[in-house]
């Protein structure tokens, strides 16, 4: 199934007027996992992962995507959007803003953690509420890089110990420091949807990581 077969749901636009797309694999599009590519837009390899998936002759799979959901951050080259907000600290959890531990500078627009003027400020982030709450994904997989572990958050430790088996890195419940605003702990924890926060080895060439990601994949759906 190529590309040009895959159905576009939403879209949005980004401050930069980049686009943000959610691409559904076939015809069914709500109660089925989602997979998130591009959180922070110094972490790529999860667009290159979904592009390459969409357009093989294995995607026969019912799965949503989002290949890059801070494309401005992307082209920025830097982990933040384009409002210098960490996404991942943005989402509207009951922890928001707070400010424990060295990453949780959620106060600060001079940090890489800046968590916005509100909780949800962000186009992005805003776009990625809207998709959870009509389209129901019955878990999400986000890709990240560089720490080489499967973390995860609310009623997904079996799905995690499933990819731990795949990719042969290790599972951890915590990522080890705060993360207020985190889609993990809004999504996960608060509204007890499966997530998983899987953290790609940075130093691999990225195309060596298309076996594992793709089994992953496809054991998703």
């Amino acid at each position: 199934m190529g590309i040009n077969k895959l159905k576009i749901l939403k879209t949005a636009k980004t401050k930069l007027n980049n686009e943000i797309q959610l691409i559904a694999t076939s015809e069914i599009a709500k109660n089925i996992p989602l997979v998130i590519g591009v959180f922070h837009g110094d972490e790529p390899q999860g667009k290159f992962l979904i592009e390459e998936y969409l357009n093989s002759e294995l995607n026969q799979t019912h799965l949503l995507f989002i290949p890059c959901l801070n494309p401005d951050g992307m082209e920025l080259k830097k982990r933040t959007n384009s409002n210098n907000v960490d996404l991942n600290r943005n989402f509207p959890t009951k922890n928001w803003g707070e400010n424990k531990g060295d990453n949780a500078t959620c106060d600060d627009c001079e940090t890489d953690y800046y968590g916005g003027t509100a909780p949800a400020s962000e186009i992005e982030t805003k776009f990625l509420v809207n998709i959870i709450e009509k389209y129901k994904p019955t878990m999400v997989l986000t890709l990240h890089s560089p720490y080489k572990v499967v973390n995860y958050d609310g009623p997904a430790k079996e799905i995690a110990e499933k990819i731990s088996k795949i990719i042969k890195y290790p599972t951890e419940g915590s990522i080890g420091y705060p993360t207020p605003g985190s889609f993990g702990t809004w999504a996960g924890i608060e509204h007890n949807i499966p997530v998983i926060t899987l953290e790609l080895d940075e130093k691999t060439p990225v195309e060596t990581l298309v076996p594992p990601v793709f089994e992953i994949f496809k054991n998703l759906s």
